[in-house]
């Protein structure tokens, strides 16, 4: 299975469909070996006493905690990202995760330029990959990454409007050919 490393907004992401079926964080951490640092557990911990759909998505995810491993690891306290982002990046070098699954889309040059061999991949990108790999239908997807914009305020972000192209493709590729 492929080692992955998520921070705490991409699993708050996954959370906000984790009741649906097909269920993106169910397909993640069961095909995918699944870490995270203390410090994203500590956030989705604090994100789960909130009574609002963030905290019910956080909680989704500590429900599930079962599926996926935490490690310590020792922060650098100089570099500019949050604690859950700064673990994250750190705990993905350190371990030589192929990828690190992260929606901090205001810092990902940051992010993606702070990972030594390892790839970054945003919650709109793994929907569109999970429907390449036939584990959702672009249908599902789109409704998935449709959810979470709402839930997590992403209207006119460029990564969600390129996976929704792409998943307008992959549905249109899967159309039968009229002639």
């Amino acid at each position: 299975m492929v080692l992955i490393v998520a921070d705490t907004s991409a699993l708050v992401s996954l959370g906000t469909v984790a009741g649906t079926s097909p269920n993106p964080l169910d397909l993640l951490l069961d095909s995918h070996t699944v870490v995270v640092p203390d410090q994203v557990v500590d956030e989705l911990t604090e994100t789960a006493s909130y009574d609002d759909a963030s905290g019910e998505a956080a909680q989704a995810v500590l429900d599930r905690r079962s599926a996926f491993e935490t490690r310590s690891i020792e922060l650098d306290e100089t570099f500019p990202l949050d604690d859950g982002e700064n673990a994250a990046v750190t705990l993905a070098n350190d371990i030589d995760a192929v990828q690190l699954l992260c929606d901090e889309f205001n810092r990902l040059a940051l992010v993606h330029a702070s990972l030594a061999e390892t790839r970054l991949v945003t919650t709109p990108i793994l929907l569109t990959a999970l429907v390449r790999n036939d584990a959702l239908s672009p249908d599902d997807a789109d409704e998935f990454l449709a959810e979470m914009s709402v839930a997590r305020s992403w209207s006119s972000n460029s990564y969600v409007e390129r996976a929704q192209f792409t998943l307008r493709q992959q549905r249109d590729n899967e159309q039968p050919d009229p002639k």
